[in-house]
């Protein structure tokens, strides 16, 4: 785990199957999706350019997701209006498209869908990995005295996800 928080260029994890025959050994072949985990709050270039490239070779969908939390002040709201959950989910989706949008034209043979959803990235990502040939999940280059830092999502999708993971440092 100390290389992927080490290293500025990617580093794809992938498990030995119990069983490599069996029916939960990894599908990894073409066909299977190509999962990316977008954050809309970052730059997020590299990912997204290794995420097509992947989806591209393999000749295989892409799916994009981002998953979102209402602001804590929200916890002391006696009630949450679902039109306000509508509006931010579509605000959040067209954000999502215009982030995409470039690497769309870049490679118009993936064939690219999107989530938009409230609640944990990592669970979404993790549930999505069972399904997939691989997940791309971005994290940030922390430097501290104490050395590199892996995220959240990230740490979660490595111990987690069913599929390969490839980690890929934010701009």
């Amino acid at each position: 785990m100390s290389t992927v928080v080490a290293t500025d260029i990617p580093v794809v994890l992938v498990r030995v199957a119990d069983d490599p025959d069996g029916p939960d050994g990894p599908d990894t072949g073409s066909g299977a999706e190509v999962v990316v985990g977008v954050d809309i709050h970052e730059a997020c270039d590299r990912v997204l350019t290794f995420a097509f490239e992947e989806a591209a070779r393999r000749g295989c969908p892409l799916r994009a997701v981002h998953g979102w939390k209402m602001p804590a002040a929200y916890s002391y709201v006696p009630f949450f209006d679902p039109d306000d959950e509508r509006d931010i989910v579509r605000s959040l989706t067209h954000m999502v498209d215009d982030m995409l949008r470039p690497w769309q034209h870049r490679f118009p043979g993936v064939d690219v869908r999107h989530h938009v959803f409230r609640g944990s990235a990592a669970e979404h990502l993790v549930r999505a990995s069972r399904g997939a040939g691989l997940v791309v999940v971005g994290r940030r280059v922390h430097r501290s005295p104490l050395g590199a830092h892996l995220g959240s999502v990230a740490h979660a999708v490595l111990h987690h996800a069913a599929a390969p993971v490839a980690v890929i440092a934010h701009d």
